[in-house]
């Protein structure tokens, strides 16, 4: 098998921070050269879709991107390290932008959100992978929104049918693509993932209740930095260790802190503020679609029969969410 070509020697060893870092600093000042062009949608409705965008398909794309990044990082290392160094770039770019500062109970709000999201979902997530196979793990993680459904029920928000019933639509759909892929794994892999994916639908709860900075990227800086702070120290106090450095794994690593998260989890963090918990956690079912389709593209796996019905299916289930989320703000 032929290796990927491996980094200069700078980039390896004790120099390793100090690389990642460089590279931190390089991207993040291209970015924000980039956002200050961009010009974003004006409408709830706009915004609301580009979000939602790129939680589909980003987040759909990072399965492949962990797949490739693990040839030169640990798992709970690569989550960790990941989000960390996002946060401290999200948070340098909130700043240039001169937000109002958040207060000392926001901070620790965002802290108990990106705990949820990031140290113990993304965490458990690692590690259940090390016995369960990347489909079968992102066929899991969507029981998110039903358990964001559960969660909403037990507070006192009222569910309306139609909502139950865009849940169990998707889940039909997820259960098809599952079975057509075959699924793979160790009973206590598994349990972690579905421990990760209800971690994640608390912290998603908890995103919308509890007081967090105003501006959208402080709160999203400080959930995944410190979120990913905590990540870093358990993989760190659990014998986790850098090796060498390959070229592949980098680039996806660079992906995955750049646009995986930093990207992505501003546009989540929008969603939470702006929508129903059910449509905000609707990327769970495609991401699975998105990562089939990736798959199939890049890797060359077979798209079946099973795979179009379950796709037919989620899509109905996401129509459903829409439908129902509009409904409630009318009413």
């Amino acid at each position: 098998m032929t290796m990927p070509p491996r980094l200069p020697s700078r980039w390896t060893g004790g120099s390793l921070a100090h690389g990642l870092l460089q590279a931190l600093i390089q991207t993040g000042t291209q970015c924000w050269r980039l956002a200050r062009s961009v010009r974003l949608p004006q409408s709830r409705g706009g915004r609301v879709a580009l979000s939602l965008a790129v939680v589909y398909f980003v987040w759909g794309s990072t399965y492949l991107g962990v797949h490739v990044a693990l040839g030169s990082f640990p798992p709970l290392l690569l989550s960790g390290l990941r989000n960390l160094l996002a946060g401290i770039g999200l948070f340098v770019f909130a700043v240039r932008r001169r937000p109002p500062m958040p207060t000392l109970a926001q901070v620790r709000n965002a802290g108990v959100v990106g705990t949820m999201l990031v140290g113990l979902s993304s965490g458990m997530l690692a590690y259940g992978m090390r016995t369960v196979g990347t489909g079968t793990a992102a066929v899991m993680v969507a029981t998110v929104p039903l358990f964001a459904t559960l969660i909403a029920a037990a507070a006192g928000r009222r569910v309306a049918k139609g909502e139950w019933a865009a849940v169990a639509l998707g889940l039909v759909g997820i259960a098809i693509l599952s079975h057509d892929g075959g699924a793979s794994g160790t009973a206590g892999g598994s349990l972690a993932i579905l421990g990760g994916a209800l971690f994640w639908a608390v912290g998603a709860h908890l995103a919308g209740r509890l007081e967090l900075p105003s501006d959208l990227f402080v709160a999203t800086a400080l959930q995944i930095g410190l979120g990913g702070a905590i990540s870093t120290l358990v993989a760190w106090i659990t014998g986790e260790r850098m090796g060498a450095l390959h070229f592949l794994p980098v680039v996806a690593f660079v992906y995955l802190m750049m646009i995986g998260t930093m990207a992505a989890y501003v546009a989540y963090g929008y969603l939470i503020r702006h929508t129903s918990p059910i449509v905000a956690s609707s990327c769970m079912y495609v991401n699975p679609v998105v990562a089939v389709i990736i798959g199939a593209l890049t890797l060359g796996e077979p798209i079946t029969l099973g795979t179009i019905i379950a796709t037919v299916l989620i899509l109905g289930s996401v129509g459903l969410s829409f439908l129902f989320d509009d409904r409630r703000r009318g009413s």
